[in-house]
């Protein structure tokens, strides 16, 4: 039985670091290059690093969407699947 936790929360941390990947990335690199412009502008706003960040995430999760679906629904069936393993035992 507590073989079977320790893998759902596995799969789960795993399942969830992939979905969020792909977003941390991409708003970290963002992030990086307007805090380097901001350095070297000499501009402090701190909303101003706000909406492009807001709009990479935006654009990345309309271009991994269907992946991040297919990726729930693989994690929701292997779930599914393995209720009758835990009932048993």
């Amino acid at each position: 039985m507590a073989d079977h936790v320790i893998h759902i929360v596995a799969s789960a941390l795993l399942t969830a670091t992939k979905l969020a990947g792909p977003i941390l990335v991409a708003t970290l690199v963002v992030g990086l290059a307007l805090s380097v412009v901001q350095s070297a502008t000499q501009i402090q706003e701190s909303t101003l690093t706000f909406v492009p960040k807001l709009a990479v995430a935006a654009v990345i999760l309309v271009l991994t969407g269907a992946w991040s679906l297919r990726v729930l629904e693989s994690f929701t069936r292997e779930l599914f699947a393995t209720i009758p393993q835990l009932v048993a035992s």
